[in-house]
């Protein structure tokens, strides 16, 4: 691949998703949200997109109850899209899941321990962090889970370390959801920082939100089924059925790139189909600031037709 800009492909991409709610029996949440359509979708926008996706980590909340039909479906829905895409799935636990009905259904061994594990993706771990509190909706995070962790990074790994876990390390926006935020964050972040975590996952909030935390970036993905609008009236709650949502996670040698990608159907008013680029990649750098970055060029001076984007043959001669 020919680098048309400053900065070489990732070293590894990812796909993070969150907050799928699915519940037994293909019911639908508050009876009249379908929660399984818009994560198919997400996975179909991700097989098509032909990125090297090497793997899907879903931070929390992946059964409304914790019922095991429900995770059965999500592994009936997930399992294929990620063989064809050829990804590894990295299971989060959130607190609409329960430990025992989640360990059972996405691994098949019970079990009431917290569900930390790690996963290696090439020489980039992705360390898999249960932050749930059962019977509570609130994280917390063990004493021997924190010792745990600051064992596991003692060792760097070759490409970095990203810690997925469902209740993000920040403030909230929306008020009322302080209530059920991640408690004692300092002592996670005595733990992480200064080590090879590059990167932190998360969700629960239902919005794409970013943020720093102990000098690491934090990425909270929005959720599948349904989100909460930020821009609300300060003190209330308001989940909307719309702009769910998706991340890619882009982890090059000395940053991290995060890009929400909308897992609503859209309509295609503008754009290039990937011939372009193929064009573009066979122009030296001052050609292609000519054909594509001057405004005077004709990618920028055509006229936009309702129909679609300009012709390519018209733009690369």
């Amino acid at each position: 691949m020919v680098q048309l800009g400053q900065f070489p492909p990732a070293r590894h991409v990812i796909a993070h998703i969150s907050d799928t709610h699915l519940l037994g029996g293909g019911r639908r949440l508050y009876g009249t949200v379908d929660t399984d359509p818009p994560l198919v979708h997400a996975l179909e926008l991700l097989g098509r997109s032909n990125l090297p996706i090497e793997a899907l980590v879903f931070t929390g909340d992946l059964a409304d109850l914790a019922e095991p039909d429900a995770y059965a479906r999500l592994k009936s829905i997930v399992e294929p899209a990620a063989e064809k895409i050829g990804a590894q799935i990295v299971w989060v636990m959130g607190n609409h899941d329960e430990r025992p009905a989640y360990s059972k259904g996405l691994f098949d061994h019970e079990s009431t321990e917290p569900q930390d594990r790690v996963e290696m993706i090439g020489g980039l771990r992705i360390i898999s962090l249960d932050s749930t509190v059962p019977g509570h909706h609130h994280g917390d995070l063990l004493d021997t889970q924190l010792e745990w962790l600051r064992q596991v990074l003692a060792e760097p790994a070759a490409d970095g370390t990203l810690l997925a876990l469902h209740h993000p390390p920040l403030p909230s926006p929306v008020e009322i959801m302080a209530i059920l935020e991640l408690q004692g964050m300092h002592r996670l972040a005595d733990v992480i920082r200064g080590t090879d975590v590059c990167g932190i996952l998360a969700g629960h909030l239902h919005h794409a939100m970013s943020g720093m935390f102990a000098g690491i970036p934090v990425s909270v993905a929005a959720a599948t089924c349904y989100t909460i609008d930020p821009s609300a009236p300060v003190g209330s709650l308001l989940g909307v059925d719309g702009a769910q949502s998706i991340n890619l996670v882009h982890v090059y040698d000395d940053q991290i790139l995060h890009s929400v990608v909308p897992v609503n159907e859209t309509r295609a008013v503008s754009g290039f189909p990937d011939s372009v680029l193929e064009r573009l990649a066979q122009l030296t750098h001052e050609e292609r600031i000519a054909a594509f970055s001057n405004k005077r060029s004709t990618f920028n001076l055509a006229e936009v037709e309702s129909s679609g984007a300009p012709e390519v043959e018209h733009t690369l001669e």
